[in-house]
């Protein structure tokens, strides 16, 4: 089958497109014909080996795919052949076909669009567990989003809506502010300057949860935000550097700093869990879907490319072009 294959640790860019065997079906297993794999920075990561997990070589990367159920192995049970799904897998999403685990395979009602789908791989998850899992984020409350016009920003500011919070989002940028208001966010706001501008919002009250998946210079900041019983999520750090606190400034102003890794309830983490996470994750992909449908939530797409054209898609999201998913065709 076509495929981009990793042959040994490499720059994202010197991955090539060519053949790969098709897998078999295992027990538990669900071959999916591949329709759209989602492109993600921490693809970059895995293919140099700098990710917490290294596929065995060689291997095809992509970790987020919809498409269509070809066939399923025995024990299968909660989808079946001519399925329309979704899937965040090991590896495997950069190919004509994949076998995944039924655990990770969730069916995508009909009428919701194929390659919008791929966003509910993990870029939703990922904010619905941070927000709604680890910050009991309630309504009524007041959460920063940075970020707010990326993948995951981007879902955590309509989940945060869903819920009935009011949303400050951080995006920079005419066109990414626009998209957020159009959403129909309370306040949108810019990166330079924003303690001041949530000083200003908030009546100088602060915040009830921060949402940060971008690290780096805004994280110190941002914990300043919070009011009395705040918590901060971190996700991820696309600033590119790590932040670091002192306990002391948790103790003094009796808030919390929290992590959420999505991986951890699909397989990701170095014990295997997803099984013991199914009914969880199936609950909330439950809740996700039945948002999409009620339009509380739009995943959004923001350009598709062919597989061939696997380093310009990749180029879209490391120059943070993209408003939204970026995804492969096949």
């Amino acid at each position: 089958m076509r495929a981009v294959v990793c042959e040994d640790w490499c720059d994202y860019d010197d991955l090539t497109v060519g053949t790969a065997p098709v897998p078999d079906l295992v027990p538990g297993g669900v071959r999916i014909r591949i329709e759209y794999a989602g492109v993600s920075f921490a693809t970059t990561l895995v293919v140099a080996g700098k990710y917490q997990r290294k596929p065995p070589l060689p291997f095809v990367p992509g970790t987020e795919v919809a498409g269509t159920v070809l066939e399923c192995g025995d024990g299968v049970s909660r989808c079946k052949p001519g399925d329309r799904v979704l899937a965040a897998v090991d590896w495997g999403g950069y190919a004509e076909q994949m076998v995944a685990r039924e655990a990770n395979v969730h069916v995508v009602p009909d009428g919701l669009p194929l390659d919008a789908a791929v966003a509910l791989c993990i870029s939703y998850p990922t904010s619905f567990g941070g927000l709604c899992w680890r910050a009991n984020l309630a309504m009524g409350e007041t959460v920063l989003v940075h970020g707010a016009a990326g993948g995951v920003g981007l879902a955590a500011v309509e989940i945060a809506m869903a819920v009935g919070a009011r949303v400050i989002a951080v995006a920079n940028g005419d066109e990414k502010q626009a998209i957020l208001r159009e959403r129909g966010v309370d306040h949108v706001i810019a990166t330079d300057g924003f303690r001041e501008k949530v000083d200003e919002i908030t009546g100088g009250d602060g915040l009830d949860v921060v949402y940060d998946p971008v690290g780096g210079p805004v994280s110190r900041p941002s914990i300043s935000c919070l009011r009395p019983g705040g918590r901060l999520v971190t996700i991820g750090y696309a600033a590119g550097e790590i932040p670091s606190i002192t306990f002391n400034v948790l103790l003094v102003k009796n808030i919390s700093v929290m992590g959420f890794n999505w991986g951890e309830y699909v397989g990701w983490s170095p014990v295997d869990r997803r099984e013991q996470y199914a009914d969880a994750v199936a609950e909330m992909m439950e809740t996700l879907l039945g948002w999409w449908q009620d339009g509380k939530v739009q995943p959004t797409v923001h350009a598709a490319f062919d597989l061939a054209d696997f380093r310009d898609a990749m180029r879209e999201v490391r120059g943070r072009r993209a408003i939204g998913r970026v995804v492969l065709t096949l």
